[in-house]
């Protein structure tokens, strides 16, 4: 007379690893407690009793059960070890017929949604009064139409940044602007040395310049500019900068971009590289002497590196004893004959 075997405790369905929409739930890599437990059901022969699992294991023995390196025996009423091995060789043909499917997908995607692609280009667009411009009010809206044209880009974008970008702003840019540059598109940007005081900022650049943009520094005032494949500009229309001007007049466009490139042919990639770690960073005293020299006073170098006026004064006061000069003016003087004008 043969012996009843075991139930098994019920584990629900084994996915092998699998979510049920066909999503791979951590292509079959335990997490460290289902580790611990599989090593120590190693260590105890490769076997534990239906019984032996305390409490705080069972969702760690669940995973186990899911990926397929436990294996309930009903016969033995006892869980039994199977070699990563075979598991590893099992996910990998899943892993690989699921992006053999995702490929099949992906190409068959553009096909898929070419309808609405033929309505989204023929969307009216909304136009200006010739020689005029189409302004858009509040932040949300501002960014929704800045999204379309980078989504509309096939060339080109040229940006002016003045001061900090939020932070929310600048993670909504890194994806669009990585994207962009995939596509084979261009980007340069002026930013000021202020800009990257600031860590998102500097994650920003680093991500877009590993993708080929290019970034200048310009250490003057300039104005807030985006131009996409020069056929749209887009500036700020108000001071909290709540309201932008679309502007699509081909002069008026011709203008801002010969603005743009007197600006970025003046910039310095010297400054943009040591912000990114890329090459020496350029000491504090040496960029208010830049300034000095340029004949800002002490209060508008303060406010262009965004320093206060005591520091700023610091700063002087060790300049003026390095060059021996007895005056602000004989000071910008004597650096405006040695400074580096690249």
């Amino acid at each position: 007379m043969t012996a009843e075997p075991a139930v098994a405790p019920d584990h629900g369905p084994n996915t092998g690893g699998f979510t049920g929409t066909g999503g791979l739930a951590g292509a079959g890599e335990p997490d460290e407690a289902a580790r611990q437990l599989y090593l120590s059901i190693l260590a105890e022969g490769g076997r534990i009793p239906f019984t032996g699992v305390h409490e705080t294991d069972h969702a760690a023995l669940q995973q186990l059960v899911d990926i397929g390196l436990l294996m309930p025996n009903a016969m033995d009423a006892c869980y039994t070890a199977v070699s990563p091995r075979s598991v590893s060789d099992r996910l990998g043909a899943d892993l690989r017929s699921e992006a053999t499917r995702l490929l099949v997908r992906a190409e068959s995607l553009p096909g898929a949604l070419d309808g609405l692609t033929r309505a989204y280009d023929a969307m009216p667009r909304p136009q200006g009064r010739a020689g005029g411009a189409v302004y858009v009010e509040g932040h949300v809206h501002i960014r929704q139409r800045i999204s379309q044209l980078v989504s509309d880009c096939r060339t080109e974008v040229l940006t002016a940044q003045p001061g900090h970008r939020p932070a929310d702003t600048l993670q909504v840019a890194r994806l669009q602007d990585v994207q962009l540059l995939q596509r084979g598109c261009s980007l340069r940007t002026i930013y000021q040395p202020v800009a990257f005081a600031d860590q998102p900022a500097l994650a920003y650049a680093d991500e877009v310049t590993r993708h080929g943009s290019l970034i200048r520094i310009l250490d003057e005032p300039f104005q807030r500019l985006i131009v996409f494949d020069r056929t749209v500009a887009v500036i700020s229309a108000s001071e909290d900068n709540s309201t932008a001007a679309f502007i699509t007049d081909p002069a008026a466009i011709t203008f801002l971009v010969g603005a743009f490139e007197r600006d970025w042919a003046r910039a310095d990639t010297t400054e943009a590289a040591a912000a990114l770690g890329h090459g020496p960073a350029r000491s504090t005293p040496d960029r208010v002497g830049r300034l000095l020299a340029r004949g800002l006073t002490q209060r508008a170098v303060a406010t262009r590196l965004g320093l206060s006026e005591r520091t700023v004064a610091a700063h002087i006061s060790r300049l003026r004893d390095r060059y021996g000069a007895q005056t602000l003016f004989q000071l910008g003087w004597l650096m405006r004959g040695s400074r580096d004008d690249r």
